[in-house]
């Protein structure tokens, strides 16, 4: 391996003021991480004892096709323009791309360390297959020509540009990729890996991401008749006693500095927000409840599970002049963008 190019980052200061939290836009052109989980923290404890050179190569990745079966096998450039057509729109800032780009690779390779190590064969071989509810999203290119539609031509040639000028970096977190986690927007500040898993991970800390205040539908509601809750939240937490009282169906009990609901009274149980997120189909686990004319009211605010890099953040530092490594540095602290 190269030398590493960038210095380690220094820890963003930790933030202690409660934001408001914010809700995922309308006709996304992204399939996004969002809610996609993370790395155990056997995984993540045991990635940490192996170095960029055992495991860092230039190969094909092998990525199983969920729809064939079939294992087929793609070249970096490929793969890593792929995974950002899927995650990223191509309408977002060129500076925004590129660090989507060297994180969409540093997930790549990471995951490619990680089916190294002995496995329940599901993949098949495979360094990871093309289920976005699993991995992270990939296109083709003729998957990505019928996504773009007419736009196709520019989009793609944007992406692969963007993808040209960082291929040859990832993130680094001693001489091991990063979970490079990401999502749509957060809460205004993102989610540290511990609140959102119950792992903490040192570089996946809460760091000011305010510019998701304005990012479009950054708040959005979803109404559930009484039925609907009952059906919902029985059907979720088994042997749950709601009990008559409406009001004590659903009550958040604490909250993280980012606006995460950690833990959440269901009627006689307490769960976490990130059951109820899964429970109700919700944007986010930051959220807030009410009753009206009937209804139970949640507002979600941000979308996704708020950890690392937030793609509107990113998308707004890049309109405010700042590169694709100040980017990195500010969601990813104390990591190191590193040269494969």
């Amino acid at each position: 391996m190269k030398k590493l190019l960038a210095a380690t980052l220094l820890l963003a200061a930790a933030v202690t003021v409660l934001p408001a939290v914010p809700a995922c836009i309308s006709g996304d052109t992204h399939i996004s991480a969002a809610s996609r989980p993370t790395e155990d923290k056997a995984a993540v404890s045991a990635l940490k004892v192996k170095k960029p050179q055992e495991s860092f190569s230039a190969e094909p990745y092998k990525v199983l096709d969920t729809a064939s079966g079939q294992v087929i096998e793609v070249p970096v450039r490929d793969y890593v323009i792929g995974a950002v057509c899927a995650e990223m729109p191509a309408s977002f800032e060129p500076e925004a791309l590129k660090a989507q780009a060297v994180a969409a690779h540093t997930y790549a390779e990471r995951q490619r360390m990680r089916e190294k190590e002995p496995t329940d064969g599901e993949l098949r071989g495979a360094d990871f297959s093309n289920d976005p509810s699993k991995y992270q999203g990939f296109f083709t290119k003729e998957q990505a020509k019928e996504h773009m539609g007419g736009s196709f031509a520019e989009s793609y040639q944007k992406i692969a540009a963007a993808v040209d000028e960082v291929l040859p970096y990832i993130i680094t977190y001693d001489d091991t990729p990063i979970i490079a986690a990401f999502h749509s927007m957060s809460s205004g500040f993102t989610e540290s890996a511990e609140n959102a898993w119950g792992a903490p991970v040192e570089y996946l800390v809460e760091v000011d991401s305010r510019s998701d205040l304005t990012a479009p539908k950054f708040r959005e509601e979803k109404r559930f008749t009484i039925d609907e809750m009952k059906t919902a939240l029985e059907a979720a937490f088994s042997d749950v006693s709601l009990g008559e009282d409406t009001g004590t169906w659903l009550v958040p009990q604490t909250l993280s500095d980012a606006g995460t609901v950690l833990t959440a009274s269901v009627g006689d149980r307490t769960v976490t927000g990130g059951d109820i997120r899964t429970a109700l189909s919700l944007r986010s686990a930051a959220f807030d409840v009410r009753c009206e004319c009937g209804e139970f009211v949640i507002t979600t605010k941000g979308f996704g599970h708020g950890v690392g890099m937030s793609q509107y953040g990113a998308n707004a530092m890049a309109a405010d002049g700042k590169n694709w490594r100040e980017i990195l540095q500010h969601y990813y602290p104390s990591c190191t963008i590193s040269e494969t």
